[in-house]
């Protein structure tokens, strides 16, 4: 067993540290109780750290070990904040609106957003009727380790007056994250920038999620692989955990920094991923206004007035903190924008319901299918797709959300008239049983690559949409590069091994016809004449000979990249669909003109493999790395210096399971490390794994894990092994 000693050689008499551990205690209860007065309402505060221990692998990964479910989420409150206590803060300022303190105008449009929600206000509505006693201590507890931690490390605090937080707060993140994950501030963006008319919801987004049961396995093992596609830093970036406490809990997987339980991953009996969805989940509606009252909007057979909402946020610019104050609505129908084409107000389930965080955690606990199934049925999450895997080789997929029961006769994928209770659906939702699902299916996998949910296994096996209320093709996206690769790969199979199972989560190639579903369409690119663009006929040729592949020693997709994302980021920038057609022929040309001006200037070629420009970096490592959107394996980049892209999206926290009668087997890698913060060891040392398609073993056994252990510590005590006041190496 391996330890570190922040003190390498010193060794204080055991009577000085009894007596320095027990002032410690002493000290960190009182500041409890003082903390906890004004977060918690019908309890006091507890001393949870010594019922925690956090065993540190040689990865930096925290095995969190708890005599209770509590005490294990006090444990995972203290070690997030050890690992990124900046972005947790961040995503606390958001629900306050005073994130553009510290991030400026990127910050703005999330507190702007949280005010939308009416974050605070619905959680404060609900908190009291929504959760089980059980569960308000799991939130209890978080948030005492979150306030405890910001007490004993106050020069990490971002901004003055944000500690104590209390559960509510916690709560609100929640909806604010349904929100984001939901799609809602697609139509926010899309009211604010006055592209409204007549839309439908489906931009591309990401993530995959395959499951094979024995039928189609060779070594008769269940595969299960957890593959979201999430932006690699920030508030949505996934941070890997181990929970287990005496009271049934032990699971393994991603959560972002601030949740409360494990989001995607597996405990000893059973796992599932999440992809996102993209059913429509969010109605617009156009008021009709009052000519003579600009607050007046006409409902049913009489005028109602507009309540009018006000906020105000301090956006950091350089360093003054600007006040801009935007000014939003409330109809019946809920929060009501205003563009230069009249009133527009939004109706969505994601801030309607706030019990999606119970959920998750029961669903954390559940030892087979079955508990697991009726966790779901609670349908408390408002979307996301599920692949679910077991020891039992049960494997089953549903296409989930929370769908209103909107009345037929009116066209929900378009604006809707907001002069009418018909058009006004109450918060009753489909339930489960209803949604599109799947439960083993002959041809033996199942797979969710935000594609369709009527194409998510073998052909013979997929569900009839017809079958299904009509609000379920609502948005749906069809097919996409990602599906299409994945089935074609999957059905070259009679039954595959786990390395196949491998190659086909990390392939980076398109199909034949370079289709690239929601991005912009390569194959348009090498469609040009070059006749009739002669000066860009050297740049057609290259493209003309891409082998549809995306692999870091590609010589010809360089290029394309360089064509590509300029298209994407301006579709991006005003948060509208489109098709591949969408652009003229013309823009292609000059898309492609402007990728080839630039690779000459910075690289003096058109051709070079695309490990030469495109980069995984962190701190001082840069490392060349394969992909580009929309392939399996989806990669996308940002400008980068000297020319070059780097990555920010995509493949990002990777867990791989293989269910059997004698237990689990897993593999993960992070697309950085454990830590984010720059001074840790674990910052970024899994980035050369994770280019090279490489996992780490990990497991769930408590007896491995503490004997191949790097620090075992209580929360905020002196690290039994290094020694450390506050369990920092």
């Amino acid at each position: 067993m391996r330890h570190t000693n922040s003190i390498s050689q010193f060794k204080p008499p055991y009577s000085i540290m009894k007596i320095s551990n027990t002032l410690l205690h002493l000290l960190r209860y009182v500041m409890a109780v003082l903390l906890c007065l004004g977060s918690t309402q019908n309890s006091q505060a507890k001393d949870y750290s010594t019922e925690v221990e956090i065993v540190r692998d040689k990865w930096g990964v925290p095995h969190i070990f708890g005599k209770t479910d509590a005490a294990t989420t006090y444990g995972l409150a203290w070690a997030t904040c050890e690992d990124d206590f900046s972005t947790v803060q961040k995503m606390l300022l958001a629900v306050k609106g005073r994130l553009a303190e510290v991030d400026g105008k990127g910050g703005a449009m999330l507190d702007f957003l949280s005010f939308i929600a009416g974050a605070e206000e619905v959680v404060d509505t609900m908190y009291e009727r929504s959760f089980s006693l059980k569960f308000k201590q799991i939130i209890e507890s978080y948030t005492q380790g979150l306030n405890e931690y910001a007490a004993a490390h106050p020069q990490e605090i971002l901004r003055e007056n944000l500690f104590p937080v209390t559960p509510k707060t916690i709560i609100a993140q929640y909806v604010m994250t349904n929100m984001l994950l939901t799609g809602v501030y697609l139509d926010v963006q899309k009211v604010f920038n006055g592209f409204i008319k007549n839309y439908e919801t489906n931009l591309p987004s990401g993530s995959n999620a395959f499951a094979f049961n024995s039928s189609k396995t060779e070594d008769g093992k269940t595969y299960l692989a957890v593959n979201s596609h999430q932006p690699l830093e920030g508030l949505f970036s996934w941070y890997e955990v181990h929970l287990v406490s005496d009271e049934g809990m032990n699971i393994l997987g991603g959560t972002f920094p601030g949740g409360m339980s494990v989001f995607h991953g597996t405990n000893e009996n059973l796992g599932w991923a999440c992809t996102l969805n993209n059913p429509n989940l969010c109605d617009v509606y156009k008021l009709q206004m009052n000519p003579s009252n600009h607050l007046q909007y006409w409902f049913d057979d009489h005028w109602e007035t507009l309540q009018v909402r006000r906020k105000t946020v301090k956006v950091k610019l350089g360093k003054l903190r600007i006040p801009i104050t935007k000014t939003f609505y409330w109809s019946k129908y809920g929060t009501t924008l205003k563009n230069k084409y009249g009133y527009y107000s939004l109706r969505f389930p994601a801030n309607m319901d706030i019990r999606g965080c119970e959920q998750l955690y029961q669903m954390n606990k559940a030892t087979s299918f079955t508990e697991w199934r009726d966790v779901m049925r609670q349908g408390a999450f408002p979307g996301v797709n599920f692949i679910y895997a077991d020891k039992t080789d049960t494997i089953f997929y549903v296409s989930n959300g929370q769908f209103p029961q909107r009345n037929i006769a009116y066209d929900w994928s378009k604006v809707l008239p907001g002069n009418t209770s018909a058009t006004l659906w109450k918060p009753e939702f489909l339930p489960f049983d209803s949604l599109p699902q799947v439960l083993n299916p002959k041809s033996g996998y199942l797979l969710n690559t935000n594609n369709s949910p009527f194409e998510c296994t073998g052909q013979g096996d997929n569900l009839v949409r017809e079958n299904f209320a009509p609000t379920h093709e609502m948005g749906i996206e069809g097919r996409n590069n990602r599906s299409i690769m994945a089935h074609h790969l999957i059905s070259g199979y009679k039954k595959i091994t786990y390395n196949d199972f491998k190659r086909i989560k990390y392939d980076e190639q398109y199909n034949d016809s370079m289709y690239n579903h929601g991005l912009t369409n390569a194959y348009l690119l090498s469609e040009l004449d070059p006749r009739k663009y002669p000066h860009i006929a050297d740049a057609i040729e290259v493209v003309r000979k891409w082998n549809c592949m995306s692999n870091v020693s590609n010589p010809h997709v360089a290029l394309i990249t360089f064509a590509m994302y300029p298209l994407i980021d301006k579709i991006s920038s005003r948060g509208t669909p489109y098709e591949p057609n969408t652009f003229t022929e013309k823009e292609y040309a000059k898309a492609l003109h402007n990728a080839k001006k630039h690779m000459l200037k910075h690289f003096g070629t058109l051709t070079l493999p695309l490990g030469e420009v495109q980069k995984h970096v962190r701190g001082n490592k840069i490392l060349p790395i394969g992909g580009m959107p929309e392939v399996l394996a989806a990669t996308l980049t940002q400008p980068y210096k000297k020319g070059m892209r780097r990555t920010f999206v995509g493949e990002s926290y990777i867990q791989l399971v293989r269910y059997s009668k004698q237990g689990v087997e897993l593999e993960t890698v992070h697309a950085y490390g454990a830590s984010a913060k720059p001074e840790s060891p674990h910052y970024n040392d899994q980035m050369e794994m994770f280019v090279n398609k490489q996992l780490k073993p990990m497991t769930l056994d408590k007896k491995l894990i503490y004997q191949d252990s790097e620090r075992v510590y209580h929360p905020g005590m002196i690290d039994r092994n290094s020694k450390s006041i506050t369990g920092e190496r």
